[in-house]
């Protein structure tokens, strides 16, 4: 089956779907002609090269199947791929055989086919002898395993052209010869497929391979105990860390889904940053271990989380690169995503384990056992999300390794080295468990189970959920299998870890909703469950179970914002406290109790924030993927890298050295700088405005503070609390400037940077009256000062959120004017204006009339065209349309993106009203592709429409975003509207194959056909939702001189019934 997952490849299959179009149109005007020759005369004029657009400015065909273009120098006549997808000439293409093919079952005389098919011969005897000369000079061993075959398939398939012409020249309307004639068609379209997926392949292996050979390198790391052997391991990773970089590079650019780029590219950074303080870590371990310093465990703890870290990315950058497909619904915190990781992460350690076990005289503690160990806690973590029968395999598997491999270390750590059948043994059961060529293995079955038949789980985020929900909630005629009653009590869940956190009173305000919903939603499933789901009880309990649920989100998001306030108002001084002990001099008393109490305090502090930044990801309002993704990660690093720190800073404090220095250093700035993009990402998951409201909220707690300082006299209170309010008046500073870097209209920057100068002036006078208050405490005077000044900095920060949020604080002078305008009574008209004596009145004499024309009767005019209703024309489709069942993955995809389009409009809002044409047209594919009446033309045809419909969505989406303000929506629409064209192509090349297997469905090539039909279909409705939504939102940003009319009119519910 085409795979799309390479632009080169897109741009060569694309023109075959492109191909096919122009030849349906040519088809069906021969067709209408009762002469044959007119048919022929039809397809002569066809210039099916006149449509590569999108494959010119990508890298040429030739180039692909002939890389070495320097040497020989070969064009698109030359090439034998291009003459089977694009030929030049009267002779046509294979993909218009299908089409002749269906005009003949039209019972239409079959035309002769010795042109084109020996045309096709041509080329595909030409295909071979390059294909058969490329697996001769490889050396990739896989390649020469796969391609034959591929080669095999197109030969066939030529054949079957060849005999099906000789047939029909017998007999024009023979009925083997039509199947003969669409077999070859489908062979030839899909062996040209797997010969380019073949190629693509063996460079992808490629690339693994110099990763392989990193991961063995990285595996060594925690042997090397001599600064030769250091300077040995640097001489041999540097070239192949170099050769990795530039090959994920250059295969990165060459990818189609943004977001395998995305991580190829995170990845590779992760490793050019973390490379050098790994080298950094095993110096300063070395010379702590020759020299017998204190430390030594520190730093192996320190080099063993770097190696582990690069070898992470290196595995992640593995496993993206063998990805073909991708879910526009999946997250990296998906099951099968997780377990995928770490089948990856088992699959590399695999080969250090084996050879461990192989050598009897290998030492227990070796790099050999810590791989087996490893593969046990990677296949534990598969176990934990498996479905239950993969689950207990999985364990007891696991647990035969664990109790060979201890008896193994037994027997060696004894001197006995007869332990080879006990090895073998253990080697067998981890082949069997992880997977080789051969075996297909433990781990493997147990994802692909969970992909056929895991159930559907809740949404990742509390916004997510709240939508599946409201969907229970608002749709009680469809069976959702649980789905939305499993969301809310996912959300309770959260709500409660939340909860954990809050002060009292916020506390039991929040398990209150919490028991309040839990008890309806227990109810609401009662209710169905005895089959009143309809009944006047059930309606009532679910507007009570939506009213509470909005209130709970609500209720989490003001108090999340609170949390974010506090935590992060101050980010840098407890690490800052941290490096000062660290550096601490060595004559100065408890310097290692001070060192141990900020590490502790560091610790506190991260632990703090990245508790604090997991529940804004889960919990809070962002509906953001990427935002929410990037937030959960860098929280995880941050929880692996403190220990991290800790540990750098005792080593320096123990080793006055330069590399204890450079390593200390090092890590502290890789924490800082995620530490950073930590609050860089709260920031941007939280809506600024609250943000602002929630600070100077803050801000009026630690001023009663400060005034209770006053009142006890207590002088560091007062100090304390000054110094947070002026960090929460810098925080919303930052803030201004955000939004004012964040935005391009100038009337909003304008507003904001005016409100932060104030904001930034006022600080500096509130700290220095706050200093002479806690000087003299008693001094009236001063404390008046601090007053005055203090107050007039909280009506800063309140000026900074009217100013984000467009709220004008006080009337302006224009609006005054405004008003005292409209109050004035209309005036008499005023007297006559005299300009050179002579007096201009409105009531001038109109000249003479003209006499009227001669009467001539008009025509009858014709009558109106009759009015569309858009919007009832779609309810009567979805009217006429039964609700998706289990077996219509491509009709729920449709109908899930109609529920999504329903609440809007479509008048004066042209992405409402295309998207609501896609999803009608993708509901008419689902009856297609299932053969459910229809023909093949119709289903290219229907795929065409849904392409062309795609094509107006994100014209619309990019002009709205050039049209947007605010750059980081802007960016967010451009970012899920960009993939809408790639998938739409997919589609069509994808319908396209499809056609060809009608009347043949059960097959196996039908089966992965449908599969990815399917996969394609759901992620393009995914991208259309996401894009309505973030244009919905970019809407409000819009330049008011831009012209652009987009209205968003929410419809009542009513009106979908």
């Amino acid at each position: 089956m085409p795979v799309f997952h390479t632009k080169t490849i897109e741009s060569i299959l694309e023109p075959v779907a492109q191909q096919l179009h122009l030849a349906l149109s040519v088809a069906e005007r021969a067709a209408q002609s009762p002469k044959e020759e007119k048919l022929r005369a039809g397809h002569s004029e066809l210039k099916l090269n006149t449509s590569l657009s999108r494959a010119s400015s990508r890298r040429s065909l030739p180039e692909f199947i002939y890389p070495d273009t320097i040497q020989q120098r070969v064009t698109a006549d030359d090439c034998p791929v291009c003459q089977i997808l694009m030929p030049r000439g009267p002779s046509g293409c294979v993909s218009r055989l299908v089409i002749l093919h269906e005009e003949a079952e039209d019972g239409n005389a079959m035309p002769d086919l010795t042109r084109p098919v020996g045309a096709v011969s041509r080329a595909v005897d030409n295909l071979i002898k390059v294909g058969y000369d490329t697996c001769h000079s490889s050396d990739d061993k896989i390649l020469q395993q796969d391609m034959p075959p591929a080669l095999q398939r197109v030969e066939t398939s030529s054949r079957l052209l060849e005999d099906a012409c000789q047939m029909l020249k017998a007999d024009p309307y023979s009925g083997p010869a039509r199947k003969k004639l669409i077999e070859g068609a489908r062979g030839i379209l899909q062996g040209t497929s797997a010969l380019l997926l073949c190629f693509d392949e063996s460079e992808v292996r490629k690339i693994i391979r110099g990763c392989r050979k990193v991961l063995d390198y990285l595996t060594v790391a925690e042997v090397i105990e001599s600064i030769d052997d250091l300077a040995q391991f640097v001489q041999d990773i540097t070239p192949w860390l170099t050769r990795v970089s530039k090959d994920i590079d250059t295969r990165e650019k060459e990818l189609t889904h943004a977001v395998h780029r995305e991580i190829l590219v995170r990845c590779m950074d992760s490793v050019k940053v973390l490379s050098p303080i790994m080298i950094c870590a095993m110096k300063i371990f070395i010379q702590i271990s020759e020299e017998g310093g204190k430390g030594l465990n520190e730093a192996a703890e320190n080099r063993n989380y770097l190696a582990q870290r690069m070898t992470n990315e290196i595995n992640e950058i593995i496993r993206v690169l063998q990805l073909t497909t991708y879910d526009e619904d999946e997250w990296d915190s998906d099951n099968v995503t997780v377990m995928r990781k770490a089948l990856s992460a088992a699959q590399s350690l695999l080969t250090a384990a084996l050879d461990w076990l192989g050598n009897p005289r290998d030492r227990p503690g070796a790099i050999g056992e810590k791989a087996i160990r490893r593969i046990c806690d990677y296949a534990e973590k598969i176990a934990s999300r498996a479905l239950p029968e993969d689950s207990v395999s999985i364990r007891r598997a696991v647990s035969d390794i664990t109790s060979m491999t201890d008896a193994i270390c037994e027997l060696r750590l004894q001197g006995r080295y007869d332990n080879q059948g006990l090895a073998a043994n253990c080697a067998t059961k981890l082949k069997e468990l992880v997977g080789t060529k051969e075996i297909p293995g433990v781990l493997p079955r147990a994802i692909n189970q969970s992909i056929r038949y895991g159930p559907e789980h809740p949404a990742h985020t509390v916004g997510g959920r709240l939508e599946q929900a409201l969907r229970w909630l608002d749709n009680p005629h469809i069976d959702d299998n649980g789905l939305g009653l499993q969301a809310i009590k996912s959300m309770l869940d959260e709500a409660k870890n939340l909860a954990d956190t809050l002060n009292p009173a916020d506390r039991n305000r929040l398990l209150g909703l919490c028991s309040d919903i839990d008890r309806l939603a227990n109810q609401l499933a009662d209710l169905e469950r005895r089959g009143l789901g309809n009944s006047p009880e059930a309606h009532a309990i679910r507007n009570q179970l939506r009213d509470k649920l909005r209130e709970l989100a609500d209720f989490m998001k003001r108090v999340l914002t609170d949390k974010v306030v506090e935590d992060f108002a101050d980010i840098t001084t407890p690490l800052k406290q941290f490096v000062d002990a660290v550096y601490a001099p060595q004559h100065l008393p408890n310097r290692e109790q001070n060192l141990e109490d900020r590490g502790r305090n560091l610790d506190h502090h991260s632990s703090r924030c990245t508790n604090t930044a997991l529940l804004v990801a889960k919990c809070g309002p962002c509906k953001n993927k990427r935002t929410v993704e990037a937030l959960i990660e860098t929280a995880h690093q941050m929880n692996a890298m403190t220990p991290q720190v800790i540990n750098a800073g005792r080593i320096r404090l123990h080793n006055n050295t330069d590399s204890a220095d450079q390593h200390f250093d090092n890590l502290r700035r890789t924490y800082s700088d995620a530490l950073n993009r930590l609050r860089s990402y709260v920031d941007d998951a939280i809506d600024t405005a609250d943000f602002v409201h929630a600070s100077e909220n803050a801000m009026r707690r630690y001023t009663n503070k400060c005034e209770d300082a006053i009142r006890s006299n207590e002088a560091q209170q007062m100090v304390d609390n000054t110094s947070q309010i002026a960090r929460l008046g810098n925080r919303v500073l930052m803030a201004a400037k955000n939004e004012a870097d964040n935005s391009e209209e100038p009337a909003f920057v304008q507003r904001v940077n005016n409100a932060a100068q104030q904001l930034h002036s006022a600080i500096p006078p509130m700290v220095n009256d706050a200093k002479d208050v806690a000087m003299n405490p008693r001094n009236q005077g001063s404390v008046n000062n601090w007053r005055n000044s203090n107050e007039h900095l909280l009506s800063s920060v309140r000026n900074v959120g009217n100013a984000i949020s467009g709220i004008s604080a006080t009337p302006s002078h224009h609006q005054s004017n405004l008003s005292l305008v409209e109050s004035v009574p209309a005036k008499a008209p005023s007297p006559p204006t005299v300009h050179n004596r002579y007096i201009i009145r409105e009531d001038i004499p109109a000249p003479p009339r003209p006499p009227p024309p001669v009467e001539i009767s008009p025509p009858p005019r014709p009558p109106p065209p009759p009015e569309i209703d858009e919007e009832e024309e779609t309810r009567a489709f979805w009217e006429r349309y039964p609700l998706p069942t289990s077996s219509q993955p491509i009709l729920s995809a449709a109908h899930n993106l109609h529920q999504e389009l329903r609440q809007w409009s479509s008048q004066e809002n042209e992405i409402v009203a295309a998207a609501k044409r896609m999803a009608i047209l993708m509901a008419k594919l689902s009856q297609l592709v299932r053969g459910e009446g229809g023909t093949k033309k119709d289903l290219i045809d229907c795929a065409k429409e849904i392409a062309d419909s795609s094509e107006e969505v994100t014209r619309l989406a990019v002009q709205l975003a050039r049209q947007c303000t605010d750059i980081r929506m802007r960016m967010a629409l451009l970012q899920v509207c960009e993939r809408i064209p790639t998938i739409a192509t997919q589609l069509k090349i994808l319908s396209t194959v499809k056609a060809t297997m009608l009347g043949s469905q059960g097959s196996e090539e039908d089966e992965e056909a449908m599969q990815q039909l399917v996969l394609n279909a759901q992620n393009l409705m995914q991208s259309v939702k996401a894009t309505v939504r973030a244009a919905e939102a970019a809407s409000i940003k819009i330049r008011t001189n831009s012209g652009l009319r987009l209205r968003w009119i929410r419809k009542p519910m009513w009106s979908n019934f």
